[in-house]
């Protein structure tokens, strides 16, 4: 028996990929594990619809607020400034700021804007409604997979469907309340604004309509500990969490949980300006439309940070610092589809699918060595350690495996086999010929290698392409099968070869060196 380079680089492969597997084969508590999908340990599964014309209505009044926060900081005098889904109008007071309101309004992104004399209004192109009710889903999901990473879940699938619809499948997720936080972390809106208190008709709000508040320009929100104390705030606010930076949570002097945050440079600039005009007033900290506290204005406040506080729990207040600082959501999304998958499905299905995967296994090896005798048991070892590398690069990328996965498995195991089969049966045929030993295995390998070669590249490229289009199950499948294919490549050609180059010299000394690759002499 000598070494050769074949034979060290699968000895390598064989060590690693025991390494890495050990941990997910024993469920130990430290190493990198492979973590089970939604079908394996149960979990939640939804399907959310995205209300994206709302996301052009809060395009529109953020870009209301701009406009009245450029206005009074450049002392332009404007009146009747107001919007609605659609546009927003107003009437310059001076004909001479024309111009210089016309060049701040050209500089918004898709924005149309008509002056008529004194009365100048602005609306969004279509393609710039299109383009934002498409940023509002990807936002979307973006915001969802960021705030479900800071929960805790491992490799939540966050992935969009059809036109305006989002995949969301949480595996781990086990108790009714486990399952409601995640529920409420996913659909709130998290959406933060400063809106200044209407000092002038606070006083009369309990005996105003909305329709009333509308026609001075103010809302009527409930407050959020108790729904009937109402305030009235200018509809307009002074700021949005969009210039929010980071969000956590603290305590107040009673040990009472709260939310501190911290704006960008811009947010913190606008809400100095407003703090320091608006002394002796009241600013409302608004969340999903309710607010929270309206304190009074006692000066000038700088840095921008400020805090929320609320009658929540400690647990409560940490997921909404994970909710704003993931980002609000663009427009409201709503559940349209959920079904719990139990753990006990979950068990019943890992069960089923090592039954398959074992049975599977045991066949193949049981037919490789009863036809291929020694051949056959070269081709086993190259196909145990073919399984090993696939669990290994999948636990040291932290993979999601499914039940598709399991299925790639189990195809992989197939394919590798085939390699050998191929190989196998071109040395037969030139060992039948009275060809040399070495010579049968050089020019086995030799012949057999571009069939191998057509169908594994083949193959991978189908499953790259499952991966780049599929979602969720689908590309759980593509990555067993493309992980197993290049394993494959490793053990059942390399590692095989080698094999056989290392027991070349027994096998000449052997009386029936036909016996090895199952020719009865």
């Amino acid at each position: 028996m000598k070494l050769n380079y074949r034979i060290v680089i699968f000895a390598f492969a064989i060590v690693f990929g025991i390494f890495f597997s050990l941990p997910s084969l024993l469920q130990t508590q430290d190493g990198k594990k492979i973590a089970l999908g939604l079908d394996l340990q149960g979990g939640l599964h939804m399907l959310l619809g995205v209300k994206t014309e709302e996301a052009v209505a809060s395009r529109i009044k953020s870009i209301a607020a701009s406009i009245k926060y450029f206005t009074e900081k450049k002392e332009i005098l404007i009146d009747g400034l107001s919007f609605d889904a659609e546009h927003i109008s107003f009437i310059l007071l001076d004909k001479d700021d024309v111009k210089t309101i016309q060049t701040f309004l050209h500089e918004i992104q898709g924005a149309v804007v008509t002056v008529a004399g004194e009365s100048v209004s602005l609306t969004l192109t279509g393609e710039e409604v299109t383009r934002t009710k498409e940023q509002a889903i990807s936002q979307a999901i973006e915001t969802i997979r960021n705030r479900l990473d800071q929960f805790g879940l491992s490799e939540p699938i966050v992935a969009r469907q059809g036109d305006e619809k989002i995949l969301v499948q949480l595996a781990g997720i086990k108790t009714a309340e486990d399952e409601q936080r995640a529920r409420e972390l996913i659909s709130r809106a998290a959406k933060l604004e400063l809106m200044a208190v209407d000092e002038d008709r606070a006083a009369r709000v309990g005996n105003m309509s909305a329709s009333d508040a509308a026609a001075y320009g103010d809302v009527i929100l409930e407050d959020v500990t108790n729904p009937s104390i109402k305030h009235l705030v200018r509809e307009i606010p002074v700021l949005d969490g969009g210039m929010l930076t980071d969000a956590s949570v603290g305590f107040d002097q009673n040990n009472r949980p709260l939310i501190s945050f911290t704006l960008n440079a811009e947010g913190a600039q606008i809400f100095g300006d407003f703090t320091g005009k608006s002394v002796g007033k009241r600013l409302a900290v608004v969340l999903d439309g309710k607010v929270y506290s309206a304190p009074v204005i006692n000066e000038r406040i700088g840095g921008g940070s400020g805090q929320i506080s609320g009658n929540y729990t400690v647990l409560e207040a940490k997921d909404l610092a994970i909710a704003l600082r993931s980002g609000s959501l663009m427009a409201p999304i709503y559940v349209m589809e959920k079904r719990s998958v139990g753990p006990s499905l979950g068990a019943d299905s890992i069960k089923a699918s090592m039954i398959a995967l074992l049975s599977g296994f045991g066949l193949v090896v049981v037919f490789m060595v009863v036809y291929y005798r020694m051949a056959g048991v070269v081709a086993n070892i190259a196909l145990f350690a073919n399984i090993l590398l696939i669990i290994a690069v999948m636990s040291l990328f932290g993979a999601t495996l499914t039940l598709p996965g399991m299925a790639g498995i189990v195809l992989t195991i197939g394919m590798a086999v085939d390699a050998n089969v191929i190989i196998s049966e071109r040395i037969r045929e030139l060992l039948r010929q009275g060809v040399s030993v070495h010579k049968a295995i050089e020019d086995g390998y030799s012949n057999a290698m571009r069939a191998i070669l057509d169908a594994n590249i083949t193959t991978l490229i189908a499953a790259v392409v499952l991966y780049a289009y599929g979602t969720g199950a689908i590309k759980g499948f593509a990555i067993t099968i493309s992980i197993g294919i290049l394993a494959s490549m490793l053990t059942a050609i390399l590692g095989t070869h080698g094999i056989y180059q290392m027991l070349e010299e027994k096998m000449k000394k052997s009386k029936n060196n036909l016996l090895w690759f199952g020719i009865k002499g």
